[in-house]
């Protein structure tokens, strides 16, 4: 345990009545709110406070088969599916305005249930109601292709029709901000979804129900089922009546979920774990880099896809530009998510909180050095890991190319630009990279031969709802956001047409008997 005054630690005040009031639910099914047919009740408690946030109706099997069947026959009825873009774009308007109306409600329950700090929260709520309001802009411009080029009396077209049903499986650590990546651009498009947030972070994801009822969401195009993914996760990906399955969350999980899929052959979309590296050249912008190493590494208290939990100094600065990060690591402050200036809260629960330990104590085993914290903050509640950041001198160890989930900065040097690509791409993930010069030179080599989804140059981790996201390798299929966005959730049908009189028969009746 390390003391909270060796670090810049911010402790707990006593919540309000608002703070500590648990919310309560159900699930979300056929336009109805409703108890799971077992009637059982998970609770979530805070991982910073440690008092109950909320009280969750569980679905079972049954549950899941009954969502199902709303979302099938809502599809297949039209009642979605057949308004023009403009009168679901305008749905999906005021679904953003509703969101917008509760937004520190949404922000408080998204804090307390993940942990996160608060003010991080309603950016975070702010940011998925643009997505919302993007993804209505799409509703209205999904169109096709023409194909005049055929001869004289064809012509060929293209369009995109919605894909049918669609289940979405969002992880604990952006609840929200997740599902406005996937379920607006699901509705823009035309489809139904079952939606199914983690068990620990259900609150704002049923919460949006209460908003899709008064926006005029039709019954059984949204449902929201609240339980475990063993038990919810197989029908929602092997049952017939579902056409493509969306998830975010670990590479192992992926990988089940897309074989229970692939049984079936439904379109699968997967957000999967990141090992995102930082390349850090001597030209580089100093005081700006050493900024968002540090952002890049404890925002969300590391527990983030997107994370940068790689840092590739060159050698020739490298000393002196890990111990500025680790002086800055030494500024940020850590505790109490409710608090003014407080960047990173708990992690998510102690079974994780434990596993980021074993990593840490790992990498002590195999000759890493640790510069940097490395200890759980001794707190009378919630489940805080100190700032760590820990130097390696072997990219094969184990710390190096394994997704951590935590704020644990791995640091590694290279000699020249070649091998720091060569160690950016020498893991299974290709989410998300960065790399920090002045020379253009540099930075387009860097981009055009990292295998990541997403380089940033000179920046990390911003996002924009017009950019698509999305993985190489191990960290997924298909692309969030941007335009494709909403094309993921579409069939493309080719219709050809001839024009004017057929002359030319396959059998005549000149033909020679």
């Amino acid at each position: 345990m390390m003391n909270p005054n060796d670090v810049n630690f911010v402790s707990h005040n006593a919540l309000t009545e608002a703070q500590s009031t648990p919310f309560q639910s159900k699930l979300y099914i056929n336009g109805c709110f409703c108890e799971g047919s077992s009637g059982e009740l998970s609770s979530r408690y805070s991982p910073a406070f440690g008092h109950l946030v909320g009280q969750y109706a569980q679905a079972n099997e049954a549950d899941a088969l009954t969502a199902i069947d709303a979302a099938r026959k809502a599809f297949d009825s039209g009642v979605w599916s057949d308004k023009t873009g403009a009168e679901r774009s305008n749905i999906l308007l005021k679904i953003a305005d509703g969101i917008e109306s509760q937004l520190e409600e949404f922000a408080l329950l998204e804090s307390m249930e993940t942990g996160k700090p608060l003010q991080q929260a309603q950016d975070e709520i702010v940011g998925s109601i643009d997505i919302w309001r993007y993804a209505a802009t799409l509703a209205r411009n999904l169109h096709g292709d023409t194909y005049h080029n055929l001869g004289s009396n064809k012509v060929g077209m293209t369009v995109r029709e919605p894909l049918g049903v669609v289940s979405c499986i969002t992880p604990w650590n952006f609840p929200f901000l997740i599902l406005s990546q996937k379920l607006p651009f699901a509705l823009a498009a035309g489809c139904t979804a079952i939606v199914k947030p983690a068990e620990l972070t259900s609150g704002t994801t049923i919460k949006l129900a209460m908003i899709l009822e008064s926006a005029g969401v039709p019954a059984g195009v949204v449902n929201i089922l609240i339980g475990s993914g063993r038990t919810l996760g197989a029908p929602m990906a092997t049952d017939p009546r579902v056409d493509m399955v969306t998830f975010t969350g670990s590479t192992s999980v992926g990988q089940r979920v897309a074989a229970q899929a692939s049984q079936s052959m439904k379109k699968i979309s997967m957000e999967l774990g990141g090992k995102n590296p930082q390349i850090i050249m001597p030209d580089c912008d100093w005081e700006a880099a050493v900024d968002a190493v540090v952002f890049g590494v404890y925002f969300n208290a590391g527990e983030c896809c997107n994370s940068g939990s790689r840092v590739l100094v060159h050698e020739s600065i490298a000393d002196d530009f890990l111990a500025a990060v680790v002086e800055k690591s030494k500024l940020v402050k850590v505790g109490n998510p409710l608090a003014d200036g407080v960047r990173v809260g708990p992690m998510i629960h102690e079974g994780h909180l434990d596993e980021v330990l074993g990593y840490i104590a790992k990498a002590e085993e195999q000759g890493d050095n640790l510069l940097l914290g490395g200890q759980r903050i001794e707190h009378d509640t919630g489940l805080y890991l100190a700032p760590t950041i820990i130097r390696s001198a072997n990219s094969g160890n184990v710390i190096c190319h394994e997704e951590i989930f935590g704020p644990v900065l791995t640091a590694l040097t290279f000699t020249d630009l070649d091998e720091a690509i060569a160690i950016a791409n020498s893991t299974e993930f290709g989410l998300s990279a960065s790399i920090w010069s002045k020379d253009i030179d540099n930075c387009l080599t860097a981009s055009k031969k990292i295998q990541a989804g997403t380089v940033w140059i000179n920046t990390f981790m911003d996002g924009f709802p017009e950019l698509p996201f999305g993985g190489y390798k191990q960290s997924g299929l298909g692309r969030e956001l941007g335009r494709l966005s909403v094309e993921e959730y579409t069939e493309i049908k080719t219709i050809q047409m001839h024009i004017g009189e057929r002359t030319a028969m396959w059998v005549s009746s000149a033909d020679p008997s």
